[in-house]
């Protein structure tokens, strides 16, 4: 037997707010019959072409841990540098470049949702499928 994921959990402070914003990030939508609204503790938004879910919980405490999650995401039209102008123009924070660590065209960008969760945009699927640019010179 196995398990599966049924949902990847943020613990946070505003629930609402955080799902908002990786909504935008994302292009996930509510569930169905269950919008999520401003005061809710527990918001779930999901992605209307997979079916993943992602549920936001309020927690009390004060301090929360730095690393609650963490995703790795692939955009899914245009570059990875592409992307990461667009989250970085909704709110993101960069934390690391990680763009050329094994090579040209290679990497990664690490960065910050607005209440500092880590997430990380990977080369699209295009990108990857034509490999590293040739050498210069």
């Amino acid at each position: 037997m196995t398990s599966f994921v049924a949902h990847t959990t943020v613990d946070c402070h505003d629930a609402y707010g955080l799902s908002e914003w990786w909504k935008a990030l994302l292009g996930y939508v509510d569930v169905e019959g269950d919008p999520n609204e401003p005061g809710h503790e527990e918001c779930m938004i999901l992605d209307p072409e997979t079916g993943h879910s992602l549920l936001f919980i309020e927690v009390p405490d004060a301090e929360l841990p730095a690393k609650r999650i963490h995703l790795d995401l692939r955009p899914r039209e245009g570059t990875r540098d592409e992307e990461v102008e667009r989250v970085l123009g909704l709110g993101a924070t960069q934390v690391d470049d990680r763009r050329g660590s094994y090579g040209p065209g290679t990497g990664w960008v690490v960065l910050a949702d607005p209440e500092g969760n880590q997430f990380c945009i990977l080369r699209s699927q295009a990108e990857v499928d034509a490999g590293p640019p040739p050498p210069a010179g």
